[in-house]
């Protein structure tokens, strides 16, 4: 055996060895490789890198490829579910007539059908999006070199082209996605998978329509059913070529090329779209050149969930909606979703009468906006130092910056450090102003709001919903607010009185009492007008106070209550006589249950919008059952009729005879004006034989109300926007309808009873002779023939003397009324004359 030593060297020798050989091999075919490389030409050296680097390529290529197809970077969509593909669609809120009035999406998107498709849309989308479109199969061979250049080798997003249409929908249907490396070409190789795919499972015009339905507009509106409407405010059959070509050019870049920023580019690209048209036959070179010298006249409709009609009805019917939708699964077991299932929800709304109520509401409070911040001039007397605690702490603002961490005293100064903020404006909607949070506070706490509520009382339907001024800025909804209700509860009072067997014509005393055995009480005319007998009809004509008072007392407080909930206000209400002066919160909607069911012949019918719910298809999910069963009848007939009689007097001479004179409304109308302490509520709830109308009008809390009554009463406040939105109505030919046809007559023998003067100076206990009775007699036709306001101004004025007959001081009153009008006809005169010589005339 070897020694230990010789092992070691035996190994030694061995590593030389292999050392030395490894050295002669590199040697070698360095050698070698260095005499192949002085053989070659430039040519064959060029020609052999090009073919090593191409098939490197083709290699990277092929391994990428199949990666994808393995779905090493995401799995691709199976053929079974691109065949089952859905994209979220809106739900769309459909009026009583089918018109569309706003829709509910995250993604708002109206799917539309190859029929809806104009021709000339799908032929501008082809011609200059993807040529060949009806030739390949999803990839496009010849311009897959310049997709190839552009987007792999110099990394570009845009290619310029070289995606087909199919390529186009599988990257709308299926979002690029961020990778380690090669981002873009991972995505365009998926796309171009996932094209192939849908070529091999839909037909050209299938993908033609999902791809026109999934492109992307700017304000996440997708597809070019709503892109139509938003920008040109038309359905896509409506489109003419130049239109179609807008929205397909609009196709490269949204933003870039809007027609309502950028008209100019907007105008260029549609020009190429159309120039494409013709190079490809689809378009005549004299008709593109016809388009092409014409401007574009887009019509942009902005959309959200807070701009557009209804928005306040939308808000609360989302909520009922989402309600019923719970209760409803679809075949997969999953429940339907209001923001992506492309539902269709039918109501009772009237498009027509939503816009007349929402344009009249906005109008008027405009206006009367102006008149309560002059009366003010700048005073601010509800803005006390503890509203200012309360304002700030209950601000979106302080508790923001109080769940962040903000001590007391930071929250404090970003509240009187100027921020730019945008604001409601009447003028323009809103604007951006640069204002402290504290005076933003100040500012919104003086706007006006108003609410106003349209239904059909024989049935109940909601016809039009208006919840304030701007759902954008104020998303409280007045029709569904409590505030306190003024004389509007007058009627309740004198139907449970009519229940209770008081005559209509009975009378009661006018008279300032104090009561104390309510905390000595002391209920005041508006007018302070006292003195004098009225009857039932007279005082709530007039909204006489201490008479509506004295009427409940009699009736009882208990019968009151119990016929207030009967009729549609289900509150807790005050057991104390100041309920018959309206001391009572209440909302829109319940006021509107109480008048509907005077104006339905005393049965109360159930108030309602939703007509019923159906899938994209036309399958109907939820169809709400007509309550009529529910249906109750609260008053009798001849009951309801009464009141209704007393109510169309107070419309012919009493607080809301404007609409006669001032809005020229004819025909049969009931209604009552209401008005709160300090004027911080007005209201008017008024009917035809077919329409019922409420509003109320006030600011956000009652502190901060008009100064004056004048000013501040219902009859100024909310009665003008009825009249304005009943104006509309009856101009319109199809809604006129609801301004034609009489009330229900009482029956004889009650109309006799109801024949009596509405007030008289006194009430005698006896008659002395057949003279006293022809004295009375004659002042109440004087009285009569006098309007009731200008009887109460010439009574005040012009008290009976002492030694004056009834006679006589009946023809004095009628001297004093003739010379009143005569005045103001000479005034009305003069006023024509000067109009017509300083060309004032309309």
């Amino acid at each position: 055996m070897k020694s230990r030593q010789e092992q070691l060297k035996d190994k030694i020798t061995a590593i030389n060895i292999k050392a030395l050989y490894r050295k002669f091999s590199s040697k070698l075919s360095l050698s070698r490789a260095k005499n192949w490389w002085d053989r070659q030409s430039l040519q064959s050296l060029i020609a052999w890198s090009l073919g090593t680097l191409l098939l490197g390529v083709v290699l990277f290529s092929t391994t990428l490829i199949f990666l994808v197809w393995k779905g090493f970077f995401g799995p691709l969509p199976t053929y079974a579910q691109l065949a089952n593909i859905q994209n979220n669609q809106a739900s769309e809120i459909y009026d009583a007539r089918g018109i569309s009035i706003g829709k509910y999406y995250i993604e708002n998107r109206i799917n539309a059908d190859s029929s809806e498709l104009p021709a000339h849309l799908i032929k501008s989308l082809v011609a200059t999006e993807d040529a060949r479109f009806f030739e390949h199969g999803g990839i496009d061979i010849k311009s897959l070199g310049r997709v190839l250049i552009k987007s792999i080798l110099l990394s570009q997003e845009r290619s310029g082209g070289g995606s087909t249409i199919s390529q186009q929908l599988a990257k709308n249907l299926y979002p690029r996605k961020e990778y380690a490396f090669f981002s873009i070409v991972i995505s365009k190789l998926k796309e171009m998978l996932i094209a192939r795919r849908l070529e091999k499972v839909f037909e050209k015009d299938q993908i033609l329509r999902m791809y026109l339905n999934t492109v992307p507009f700017e304000g996440n509106a997708f597809g070019v059913k709503i892109a139509s409407q938003r920008f040109f405010d038309k359905s896509l059959d409506q489109l003419d070529v130049g239109e179609a070509a807008v929205l397909i050019g609009m196709l490269k870049a949204t933003s870039y090329y809007n027609p309502v920023r950028y008209p100019e580019r907007a105008k260029e690209r549609r020009n190429t779209v159309l120039n494409q048209m013709v190079k490809f036959g689809y378009l005549s070179a004299d008709s593109a050149q016809t388009l092409i010298n014409q401007d574009i006249k887009s019509n942009y409709q902005p959309e959200s969930h807070d701009l557009g009609l209804a928005t306040y009805f939308r808000a609360h019917l989302r909520a009922e909606v989402d309600e019923k939708l719970k209760a409803i699964q679809k075949p997969d077991g999953t429940t339907y979703n209001l923001y992506t299932d492309g539902l269709k929800v039918y109501t009772s709304i009237d498009a027509t009468m939503q816009r007349y109520a929402e344009e009249v509401v906005r109008a008027h409070l405009k206006s009367l906006q102006k008149t309560f911040l002059k009366e003010w001039k700048g005073e601010e007397p509800w803005f006390t130092k503890d509203l200012r605690e309360k304002q700030i702490k209950n601000s979106a603002r302080y508790r923001h910056l109080e769940a962040q961490g903000f001590s007391e005293e930071e929250i404090r100064k970003t509240f009187d450090t100027p921020v730019k903020m945008v604001i409601f404006d009447w003028d323009a909607g809103e604007k951006e102003v640069e204002m402290t949070p504290l005076d933003s506070i100040r500012y919104y706490l003086t706007l006006l709001r108003a609410g106003m509520l349209v239904v059909e009382p024989g049935s109940g339907v909601v016809r039009a919903w208006v919840g304030g001024i701007d759902h954008r800025f104020i998303q409280y909804d007045h029709v569904k607010s409590k505030r306190q209700i003024g004389s509007i509860m007058k009627p309740i009072v004198y139907a449970a009185a009519i229940r209770d067997g008081i005559q209509p014509c009975e009378y009661f005393e006018n008279r300032l009492v104090s009561y104390p055995e309510y905390k000595n009480w002391e209920p005041r005319n508006s007018d302070e007008f006292y003195g004098g007998y009225f009857s039932m009809e007279g005082a709530l004509t007039n909204s006489v106070n201490t008479v509506a008072v004295e009427t409940a007392l009699e009736v009882g407080i208990e019968p009151i209550r119990q016929l207030a909930i009967e009729m549609g206000i289900d509150e807790n209400l005050p057991g104390e006589p100041a309920i018959a002066l309206g001391a009572v919160d209440a909302s829109l909607w319940q006021m509107a249950r109480v008048y509907a069911t005077l104006a339905n012949e005393g049965v109360r019918p159930v108030l309602s919008f939703l007509d019923r719910i159906e899938t994209a298809d036309g399958q109907v999910l939820v169809r709400p059952e007509k309550k009529t069963d529910v249906n109750k009848r609260i008053l009798n007939r001849d009951e309801a009729a009464t009141l209704t009689h007393f109510l169309q007097s107070v419309v012919d001479s009493g607080t809301a005879r404007r609409l006669r004179y001032e809005y020229n409304l004819n025909g049969a109308i009931a209604g009552k004006t209401g008005t709160t302490q300090n004027q911080s509520d007005g209201w008017f709830m008024g009917y035809t034989p077919g329409l019922l109308a409420g509003v109320w009008v006030g600011a956000e809390i009652p502190a901060v109300h008009f100064k004056t009554t004048h000013n501040g009463q219902g009859a100024n406040t909310a009665l003008p926007i009825w009249g304005l939105f009943m104006q509309r109505v009856q101009k319109n030919k199809r809604t006129s309808r609801y301004m034609q046809g009489s009330f229900q007559k009482p029956v004889d023998t009650l109309l006799a009873l109801l024949d009596c003067p509405h007030y008289l100076p006194e009430l005698p206990e006896f008659f002395d002779s057949i003279l006293d009775v022809e004295q009375l007699l004659e002042f109440s036709q004087v009285a009569a023939e006098i309007d009731t306001s200008e009887l109460k101004d010439i009574l005040r004025k012009s008290p009976r003397k002492d030694s004056e007959t009834l006679s006589e001081y009946s023809q004095r009153i009628r001297e004093k009324n003739e010379k009143i009008l005569e005045k103001r006809e000479r005034k009305k005169k003069r006023k024509k004359f000067f109009d017509k010589i300083f060309g004032r005339e309309q």
